[in-house]
């Protein structure tokens, strides 16, 4: 069974069952590799074949999913306009200053933001000069209490009675820290983004597994939070 976020058994509003499971089938095929077939549906929604097809097939209508000839359902062209309709103006002005940053730091760089009690990486931008960095999809989340990038999330915001110590010391030093706490061996470096008055927190993450660069990452990575929040506030 493919790895996915969804709960394997939906729980939506009285009457909104078919809307919780076809959104719940649509996020399992968004987490998935290798997408879902038909009788993998049935078997995450506890429901017959027939039932996990016609959901299957009325989000193919609308382009959120695509069969192939393997009749595996895979995520549709539909989800990527659906993905940039988000937040798209921290998006715009993150994307330049972030692959920049790939570049300089021969590093995979991703912008994550607050969503649900997680960070949620929405954008990704990886060095095009570079044969070897660590690689992974948008849409990835890690628990808001784990990691660089959740870190320097929480320590955007006031202190909390329950907050792991490396987010007091992400305050003190601009930016957060992390050493295989995500992916084994990978070290994080994170640094906030002044949003300003906008609900949302977020922050640039920089993903390496050397050493090095980390070491030297920190400074580098505040001064780009810091120009995004800049290029944000221009009128």
């Amino acid at each position: 069974m493919p790895e996915s976020n969804a709960a394997a058994s939906p729980k939506g509003r009285e009457g909104n069952q078919t809307l919780a499971r076809g959104l719940s089938v649509l996020l399992a095929i968004a987490d998935s590799k290798r997408g879902l077939s038909v009788q993998q549906a049935s078997e995450l929604l506890g429901v017959h074949r027939s039932i996990a097809y016609r959901l299957l097939e009325t989000l193919a209508d609308f382009g959120l999913v695509a069969r192939n000839r393997e009749g595996v359902y895979n995520p549709g062209a539909r989800l990527a306009t659906l993905a940039e309709a988000y937040l798209p103006t921290l998006r715009d002005v993150s994307r330049p200053v972030m692959q920049s940053l790939a570049e300089k730091l021969q590093s995979t760089v991703s912008l994550f933001v607050e969503q649900g009690g997680e960070a949620v990486a929405i954008v990704l931008v990886e060095p095009t000069t570079a044969s070897h960095h660590i690689a992974f999809a948008p849409g990835m989340r890690t628990p808001l209490d784990l990691g660089a990038a959740a870190y320097a999330i929480l320590a955007s915001g006031p202190a909390g009675p329950d907050e792991p110590a490396a987010v007091e010391t992400a305050r003190e030093l601009g930016y957060a820290r992390s050493h295989g706490e995500i992916e084994a061996g990978a070290y994080g470096v994170a640094a906030w983004i002044p949003t300003g008055d906008t609900a949302v927190r977020a922050c640039l993450n920089l993903i390496t597994y050397r050493q090095d660069i980390a070491d030297g990452a920190g400074p580098v990575m505040r001064d780009a939070a810091d120009e995004v929040g800049r290029l944000l506030r221009r009128p």
